[in-house]
């Protein structure tokens, strides 16, 4: 399935870092979050993207067409840095269309802009790039295939640590309580749309207010509700939230890498069931 992310807007919550470079591009560890979005998608084997580019559209482009693999990946260098000899690679087999959508364009427009390159697509996935889930995405993708609705996306509680308040008229409080406590969630930003979306959305329209108003209505939209891992990169605490737990190998979303430690295990112990003379085995770090 292809996969639009939606990487035109201007990030002002998070303008200490975004100044220079659009929301997408702001790092979690040495990778920019639209990579370690890009890398789960990957990894469920959709490798097929569309950018919806605006704000700083260039800064985007520029990092693709100067990709550094070797940052990512382990490598051998020969001949004094004259060869370099990849072990694997990230984005080899990814395709990658970059589309103007627009400086100022809403989400809803960026979506109709792309439209076209979409043409034979009975299904697609979409994301606002500023959100990560250890998601099993299969499960997601089954649920809105079962469900034959037009419109699906992942539902989860907030991470963040506001409070709700229930007050009386007056200004006394009934109650307060940590918005996580609360039973409410929110929409996490991973969509799986059929293509007859477009048919819902008018022009200027936003993608979630209107046309999913129309989609409720015809019974046509369906919440996946989720209570594993989800956090979203809206504040500048927050993306230092995230670059902690990455820096301390506590990236749940990380999906490309837990298997590789699973793998790396399954091999450790196959091996340690020979005999004595078995070979002893060093593995490159993941």
């Amino acid at each position: 399935m292809k996969v639009v992310l939606f990487c035109g807007g201007l990030g002002t919550r998070l303008r200490e870092l975004s100044t220079n470079i659009p929301k997408p591009m702001v790092h979690i560890g040495y990778r920019p979050i639209l990579w370690h979005v890009m890398k789960y998608y990957a990894h469920y084997g959709h490798k097929d993207f569309i950018l919806c580019l605006g704000y700083k559209a260039d800064v985007i482009k520029n990092y693709f067409l100067h990709y550094d693999e070797c940052v990512s990946n382990d490598f051998t260098l020969q001949e004094g840095g004259r060869k370099i000899q990849l072990v694997n690679s990230d984005i080899e087999d990814w395709n990658i269309t970059f589309v103007d959508t627009g400086l100022t364009s809403n989400i809803g427009q960026r979506f109709k802009a792309v439209e076209k390159y979409l043409e034979g697509e009975e299904s697609f996935l979409v994301n606002y790039s500023d959100g990560l889930t250890d998601l099993h995405l299969p499960d997601l993708i089954d649920d809105f295939y079962r469900h034959n609705k037009i419109a699906s996306f992942l539902c989860v509680k907030p991470s963040q640590s506001f409070h709700l308040v229930s007050t009386q008229e007056n200004g006394l409080v009934n109650d307060i309580q940590s918005v996580q406590q609360a039973g409410i969630r929110i929409n996490g930003g991973f969509f799986v749309f059929n293509k007859d979306i477009f048919k819902y959305i008018e022009a200027g329209e936003e993608l979630v207010l209107e046309p999913f108003q129309r989609l409720i209505k015809n019974q046509q939209l369906l919440a996946y509700k989720y209570n594993g891992f989800w956090a979203c990169m809206d504040t500048f605490k927050e993306q230092q939230q995230l670059d902690d737990m990455y820096c301390q190998g506590n990236a749940p979303w990380a999906v490309w890498k837990l298997l590789k430690k699973e793998e790396k295990a399954l091999e450790y112990s196959r091996v340690n069931h020979f005999t004595n003379d078995s070979v002893p085995v060093t593995f490159a770090q993941g």
